[in-house]
């Protein structure tokens, strides 16, 4: 808030005095430049300067004098041959700029406080060109005189982001991984998967309730079928629906959304069809109930203490209504399988249900139960995927942890690295500046131990 405050009062000081005229009293900053920022869409030209000879503390505790920076803009008529002027070495008048910028030349389009020397202006166009100046402002309305770029910065859109390079390299070799994955499944390679306890117990429960006489319950959670934990319930409902068909159970499904009901009605339906009981598929008995979250889950309350279901399955997003269903199922004796990947709603399945579907598992459920290969395939590969990044994590933690122990030059660029380049925004190409400066420390250190050593 502070230092908002002070950015406010900076501008507004340089506001003032452009109006009313108020006396110089300040030193302005020097070196200033602009340039495109890389790696974007042409929207952010960076302004660069270095700080005013005024911004000191003050000897006697008094108040500073330098409050911070106004940074100012104009538009260029044309951006033709800039570059080539500004080798000639060419004055501002040739590039289409007043040689000397007053306030009014200009307007303001941000500030800063002291101590900081960059700015970003993010309202540019593409293809835009831009000159810049930037003053020092004060307390009192005091101001300096504008400090002016030397040459004009065209914000240029790139349509490649070099930055990312080693996330498409590392993206690449997992699209690798799991187009190996998937042509070897079709070619009949077996990929085994982990047996899902959930899932293994999908022919128990559905049994029991053939068994018992009474329905099966499945509630496909809360949100619409735009949401992937739906689509993940669904293809988890085709399945029980397939045994449920065989196994002569009556299926009951309440949804929340309207658009949820018609997807389970055509899944169910395909379900029975394709094991060949067409004849004891009952669409009333999907139905909908309301979009309200609490009205939902009364409604199948409802529907578990009078029908009193054998097996209920919650397969889907759920919020606080997932204790209040999970308990109450519990209380009628239901086996109880549940999967959703919210958090902090898991606790409470895991500790009502039976089986519970944790994330990962519960998105998995597709590859399981289809065993179709291009599903398989993406899974496997995805699992290659978490090792890279397993991998890549135990490394930068052995070298973050060797570098503070057994500090070296080679470990302390080799951790800059994988920061910077690996996991940051840097590209391929080590960060020069960065380099030299540890190339610098490190030669001073070795300097002062062979100076040591010699005396």
């Amino acid at each position: 808030m502070k230092q908002a405050m002070v950015i406010l009062l900076a501008l507004l000081a340089a506001l003032t005095t452009r109006s009313l005229g108020a006396d110089i009293t300040l030193a302005p900053p020097s070196g200033v430049t602009a340039s495109d920022v890389p790696n974007d869409v042409g929207s952010q030209i960076l302004v660069t300067w270095s700080s005013s000879p005024d911004e000191v503390e003050p000897a006697d505790g008094g108040v500073r004098a330098l409050l911070g920076y106004a940074i100012y803009r104009q538009v260029a008529q044309t951006a033709d041959g800039l570059e080539s002027i500004g080798e000639a070495g060419s004055n501002q008048s040739e590039l289409g700029f007043p040689a000397n910028f007053t306030f009014d030349d200009v307007e303001p389009i941000g500030s800063v406080s002291y101590g900081q020397t960059t700015f970003v202006d993010e309202n540019v166009n593409a293809g835009g060109t831009y000159l810049y100046a930037v003053a020092a402002t004060g307390a009192g309305g005091t101001f300096s005189p504008l400090a002016v770029a030397s040459l004009p910065a065209t914000a240029e859109m790139q349509y490649f982001n070099q930055g990312k390079l080693w996330f498409l390299i590392i993206m690449l070799i997992i699209s690798g991984v799991i187009i190996a994955f998937v042509m070897f499944a079709k070619r009949g390679g077996t990929i085994k998967v982990r047996p899902i306890a959930g899932l293994e117990a999908v022919t128990e429960a559905v049994g029991r309730s053939t068994e018992m006489g009474k329905p099966v319950l499945f509630v496909p959670g809360i949100l619409d079928i735009n949401d992937i934990q739906t689509v993940a319930g669904i293809t988890v409902l085709s399945n029980v629906a397939k045994t449920a068909a065989r196994y002569d159970a009556k299926l009951k499904v309440p949804t929340a959304r309207s658009l949820v009901m018609t997807t389970a009605r055509e899944t169910v339906e395909a379900a029975y069809l394709g094991e060949g009981r067409p004849d004891a598929y009952n669409e009333d008995n999907i139905y909908y109930l309301t979009d309200e979250q609490f009205g939902y889950t009364a409604g199948v309350q409802g529907v578990m203490v009078r029908e009193e279901p054998a097996a209920c399955f919650y397969m889907g997003a759920f919020y606080a209504e997932s204790l209040i269903l999970a308990e109450t199922g519990n209380s009628i004796g239901a086996i109880q399988i549940a999967g959703t990947a919210m958090p902090s709603q898991l606790p409470f399945f895991v500790a009502a249900c039976d089986y519970t579907l944790i994330g990962e598992e519960f998105f998995a459920a597709s590859a399981y139960l289809s065993n179709d290969p291009e599903q398989l395939g993406s899974l496997k590969g995805q699992d290659v995927g978490k090792v890279i990044a397993a991998v890549l994590l135990v490394i930068g933690c052995l070298v973050a942890t060797l570098a503070t122990v057994t500090p070296t030059q080679t470990l302390e660029m080799a951790q800059l690295y994988i920061a910077d380049n690996i996991l940051g925004n840097a590209g391929l190409a080590p960060n020069e500046d960065a380099v030299m400066e540890i190339d610098a420390r490190w030669n001073a250190v070795e300097s002062k131990v062979k100076e040591e050593g010699g005396s």
